[in-house]
């Protein structure tokens, strides 16, 4: 493709994607509800207080609804210069919790206590992992193609991640970057051969992690026969299934859920969707799919539309970033993959995440805004083509 000489002129942002927006602050507002929903019994009975959770979660919300508008708002290029000391925050976060400074819990040492609150790094090192496979492809974007600069320093970087998060241990976080990585790589046209060989050596390697763990094996024994081990490893998922059932069509009701009665584990953080089925059946499982498939379809629309080759890469990523978490919990809950760990974005308890899933929801709202022309372009532009976004398909042709 030819480029000119000149400079292109600067795109004004017109409006955000309304729709998207809608969605998005529906989903947080949905998760304040249903927390409470999932919580109450739970808090009432470990702190003596049913709205413990309730209050807590109302407080991130309102806090991710300003991080959601403040990133709406943020220059990109602002965005792009803060890749680097956003990585090394993360980097840095990552070291101190695999040094045992963090606070354990499950027999997983994955927060950091800020004050009252904790914090859990690998949240923010997926966004940093994004912001920098961003950064790196748009960069290198004639040469992405090749082995030692467009593969090798982005599956180390990933790799270093990866690695502190299985000290931690964070097997689901690890599984998630690394998935992150080998679709933005293959969506900015890295060879498939290096990708597959990537693949192929990172098999054992997970293989070699899930065998040497019993708690993992334990988990993917579950996966295989739940009810085989239901007084066991198997317990969660098949209360998960028995709520999903006991839902129906339309549910029993919202709050009259059952299995949040102590019987179901992580009602309200990683098996928040089971009280979803339970309580508001199919449909409204099938609602919230679509609210998450709406994300993902807008998102990558924008990413699609916009010129800025950074841009595209970024609020592309983002959106698979929070399309794959809810994919992950939602089947995972339905026991259509082994229990991971993966919070449901937006739904589930927990303020890192969902500050974390918002940063990432109000980039894509940013890049949304460049994708769609002033009244002032369209009239300047009425006779010409638009041309066709930079962002390269997943063929990755080079150019």
């Amino acid at each position: 493709m030819t480029r000119s000489s000149k400079p292109a002129p600067p795109i004004e942002p017109g409006p955000v994607d309304v729709s998207l927006a809608a969605t998005l602050i529906g989903l947080i507002a949905f998760g304040v509800v249903m927390v409470y929903s999932a919580s109450a019994v739970y808090a009432s009975n470990m702190y003596g207080n049913g709205y413990h959770f309730l209050v807590r979660q109302t407080v991130f919300a309102l806090l991710a609804l300003a991080v959601l508008a403040i990133f709406t708002h943020l220059k990109i290029d602002w965005l792009r210069t803060s890749t680097y000391p956003v990585l090394l925050v993360a980097v840095l976060l990552m070291l101190a919790v695999a040094l045992g400074l963090g606070r354990s819990a499950g027999g997983a040492t994955r927060w950091l206590a800020v004050g009252p609150v904790n914090v859990q790094p690998a949240e923010l090192a997926k966004l940093a992992m994004i912001m920098w496979l961003a950064h790196s492809l748009a960069k290198k974007a004639h040469r992405v193609r090749t082995f030692s600069i467009g593969f090798l320093p982005h599956v180390i970087v990933a790799g270093l991640l990866m690695l502190l998060c299985l000290a931690q241990p964070d097997f689901g976080s690890a599984v998630m970057i690394g998935l992150l990585t080998f679709v933005v790589l293959f969506a900015a046209g890295a060879r498939a051969g290096y990708l597959l060989g990537g693949v192929l050596l990172a098999l054992p390697v997970g293989y070699a992690a899930i065998a040497s763990s019993p708690y993992r094996m334990r988990r993917i024994k579950a996966f295989l026969e739940p009810f085989e081990h239901r007084q066991g490893a198997g317990y969660q998922i098949t209360e998960s299934l028995m709520s999903f059932g006991s839902g129906g069509w339309t549910g029993v009701g919202l709050g009259d859920g059952r299995q949040k009665l102590l019987f179901l584990p992580e009602a309200h953080t990683d098996f928040i969707s089971a009280i979803v089925g339970e309580e508001l059946g199919f449909i409204g499982v099938a609602l919230l799919c679509g609210a998450f498939g709406w994300v993902v379809l807008r998102g990558l629309r924008s990413a699609w539309r916009v010129q800025d080759e950074y841009a595209g890469y970024l609020a592309a990523s983002m959106t698979l970033f929070i399309g794959l978490q809810a994919f992950t919990n939602l089947a995972v809950a339905m026991g259509l993959l082994p229990t991971k760990g993966l919070a449901l974005p937006f739904v589930s308890y927990g303020g890192s995440s969902l500050i974390v899933n918002a940063a990432a929801a109000g980039i894509i709202l940013n890049v949304s805004r460049f994708g769609v022309s002033t009244p002032k372009e369209d009239t300047a532009t009425t006779k010409r083509k638009k041309p066709r976004p930079r962002l390269r398909a997943a063929t990755g042709g080079a150019r």
